[in-house]
């Protein structure tokens, strides 16, 4: 990486703490004036405040992506430790397809086996696989399918994420994962500061794996994530740590691509 780019790398996760607690003063007021039992019993409260949380939540995204753009700089493995991939991954495509039918989406899972345990990071798995749903989620319209399919072959954990969205032209494709270093391909304000690739690209290499992307204009993406099988003799644990301070992780996740109607509460419960 080049050295401005690395500098201003490690300086984003300052950044990101100095803007965290300003937006957490900014939703504690916003949760005073339209706490959840006058929401309940206001729908028109209700419909502001998830304009608001909304953009919180966008907000909060954005600072999670500053926080971990450190990752760009480092190398070497991730921590890992033996996880069920399939519950893993089921569970963040169930979370994710709920919200996927407000958008008039699909998103399928499929998956022959019913468990296997493979050493992997877990949150930084999560991480990825919430990226790359929320970039189809964006550029899929209405009626389309996200297709997540998951299987082992040959030593390597394949996961492949594909959408029947707008597809990606092929003079991107070369550098689709480096976009954070060419400034005049980094998507516009709408669709995010051009880290969450890198960061993925970044996740792979530190499982000691790939990631790919297939993609035709008009006929949608794929994405293939490849992962050494093995296992390092940890114990296996259902246990997540949250580290999105107490907030709804999927809705934080997707915030990006989400209508406001998501952050209704009734969509919520």
């Amino acid at each position: 990486m080049e050295p401005e780019r690395s500098q201003s790398a490690s300086l984003f996760p300052s950044v990101a703490a100095q803007l965290r607690g300003a937006l957490s003063n900014l939703y504690l007021a916003a949760a005073l004036l339209a706490p959840p039992a006058a929401r309940e019993q206001d729908p028109a409260l209700d419909a502001k405040a998830a304009l608001l949380d909304q953009s919180y939540y966008r907000l909060l995204r954005m600072v999670t992506s500053l926080s971990s753009a450190a990752y760009l700089t480092q190398e070497g493995p991730l921590p890992v430790k033996d996880r069920d991939i399939v519950a893993l991954v089921g569970q963040v495509c169930g979370q994710a397809g709920d919200l996927a039918e407000l958008l008039d989406l699909r998103l399928r899972f499929v998956c022959a086996r019913e468990r296997y345990v493979c050493a992997v990071c877990a949150d930084a798995l999560e991480q990825l696989l919430y990226q790359l749903l929320s970039n189809a989620m964006k550029f899929t319209p209405a009626g389309g399918t996200i297709t997540v399919e998951l299987h082992v072959r040959k030593g390597q954990i394949l996961l492949t994420v594909a959408d029947t969205g707008c597809g990606i032209s092929e003079e991107l494709l070369p550098t689709l994962f480096d976009r954070y270093l060419h400034s005049d391909r980094m998507d516009p304000p709408a669709h995010g500061l051009g880290l969450g690739l890198p960061l993925c690209r970044r996740i792979a290499e530190g499982h000691g794996g790939t990631l790919m992307a297939e993609s035709q204009p008009g006929k949608g993406s794929r994405f293939i994530l490849s992962l050494p099988d093995r296992q390092v003799g940890c114990e296996v644990s259902d246990i997540s740590l949250d580290y999105t301070g107490g907030f709804n992780p999927t809705l934080l996740a997707l915030a990006d691509a989400l209508p406001v109607e998501a952050f209704l509460l009734r969509s919520q419960e």
